[in-house]
């Protein structure tokens, strides 16, 4: 129908006439209560806004020479980190000669990894970018 048409429906049921598709030939519009519609589409928005969670990255930085109580400390901290949904990057700095021996920093971080094996899975593995090795660590999914 043509469009005066349409706006005169509109008109009649105290309406507003909305173009849907104004790219489309014919162009597509309809009949309805435009504040009402408006309304609706930020409460939806706001509901959805509401119910999702935003995964931060957390980081653990800890050195090759850490003591047993630090590391564990450290451990539990991940842990938490973990279980709350947070993705964990875990951090070993090297400090002059440390350089020399990176092999005690990745047996570190695969050492933190075993110990959160049952609720955390390796996303990256143990990587030396220049005086730091990193890796990452993701929640499981819960079942």
């Amino acid at each position: 129908m043509s469009s005066a048409d349409a706006l005169q429906i509109a008109i009649e049921r105290e309406l507003d006439l909305v173009k849907i598709a104004p790219g489309g030939n014919p162009p597509v519009c309809k009949i309805m209560d435009y504040g009402k519609y408006k309304f609706e589409q930020a409460k939806r928005d706001k509901e959805a806004k509401r119910n999702q969670h935003i995964v931060e990255v957390k980081e653990i930085r800890m050195s090759p020479g850490i003591g047993l109580n630090d590391f564990n400390v450290k451990l539990k901290n991940g842990q938490k980190f973990l279980s709350d949904g947070d993705r964990l990057k875990v951090t070993v700095r090297f400090r002059g000669r440390e350089m020399a021996h990176t092999n005690i920093g990745e047996d570190l971080l695969k050492k933190f990894a075993g110990e959160c094996a049952e609720i955390a899975s390796m996303d990256k593995p143990p990587k030396l970018e220049g005086r730091h090795m990193s890796m990452f660590l993701s929640p499981k999914a819960k079942s």
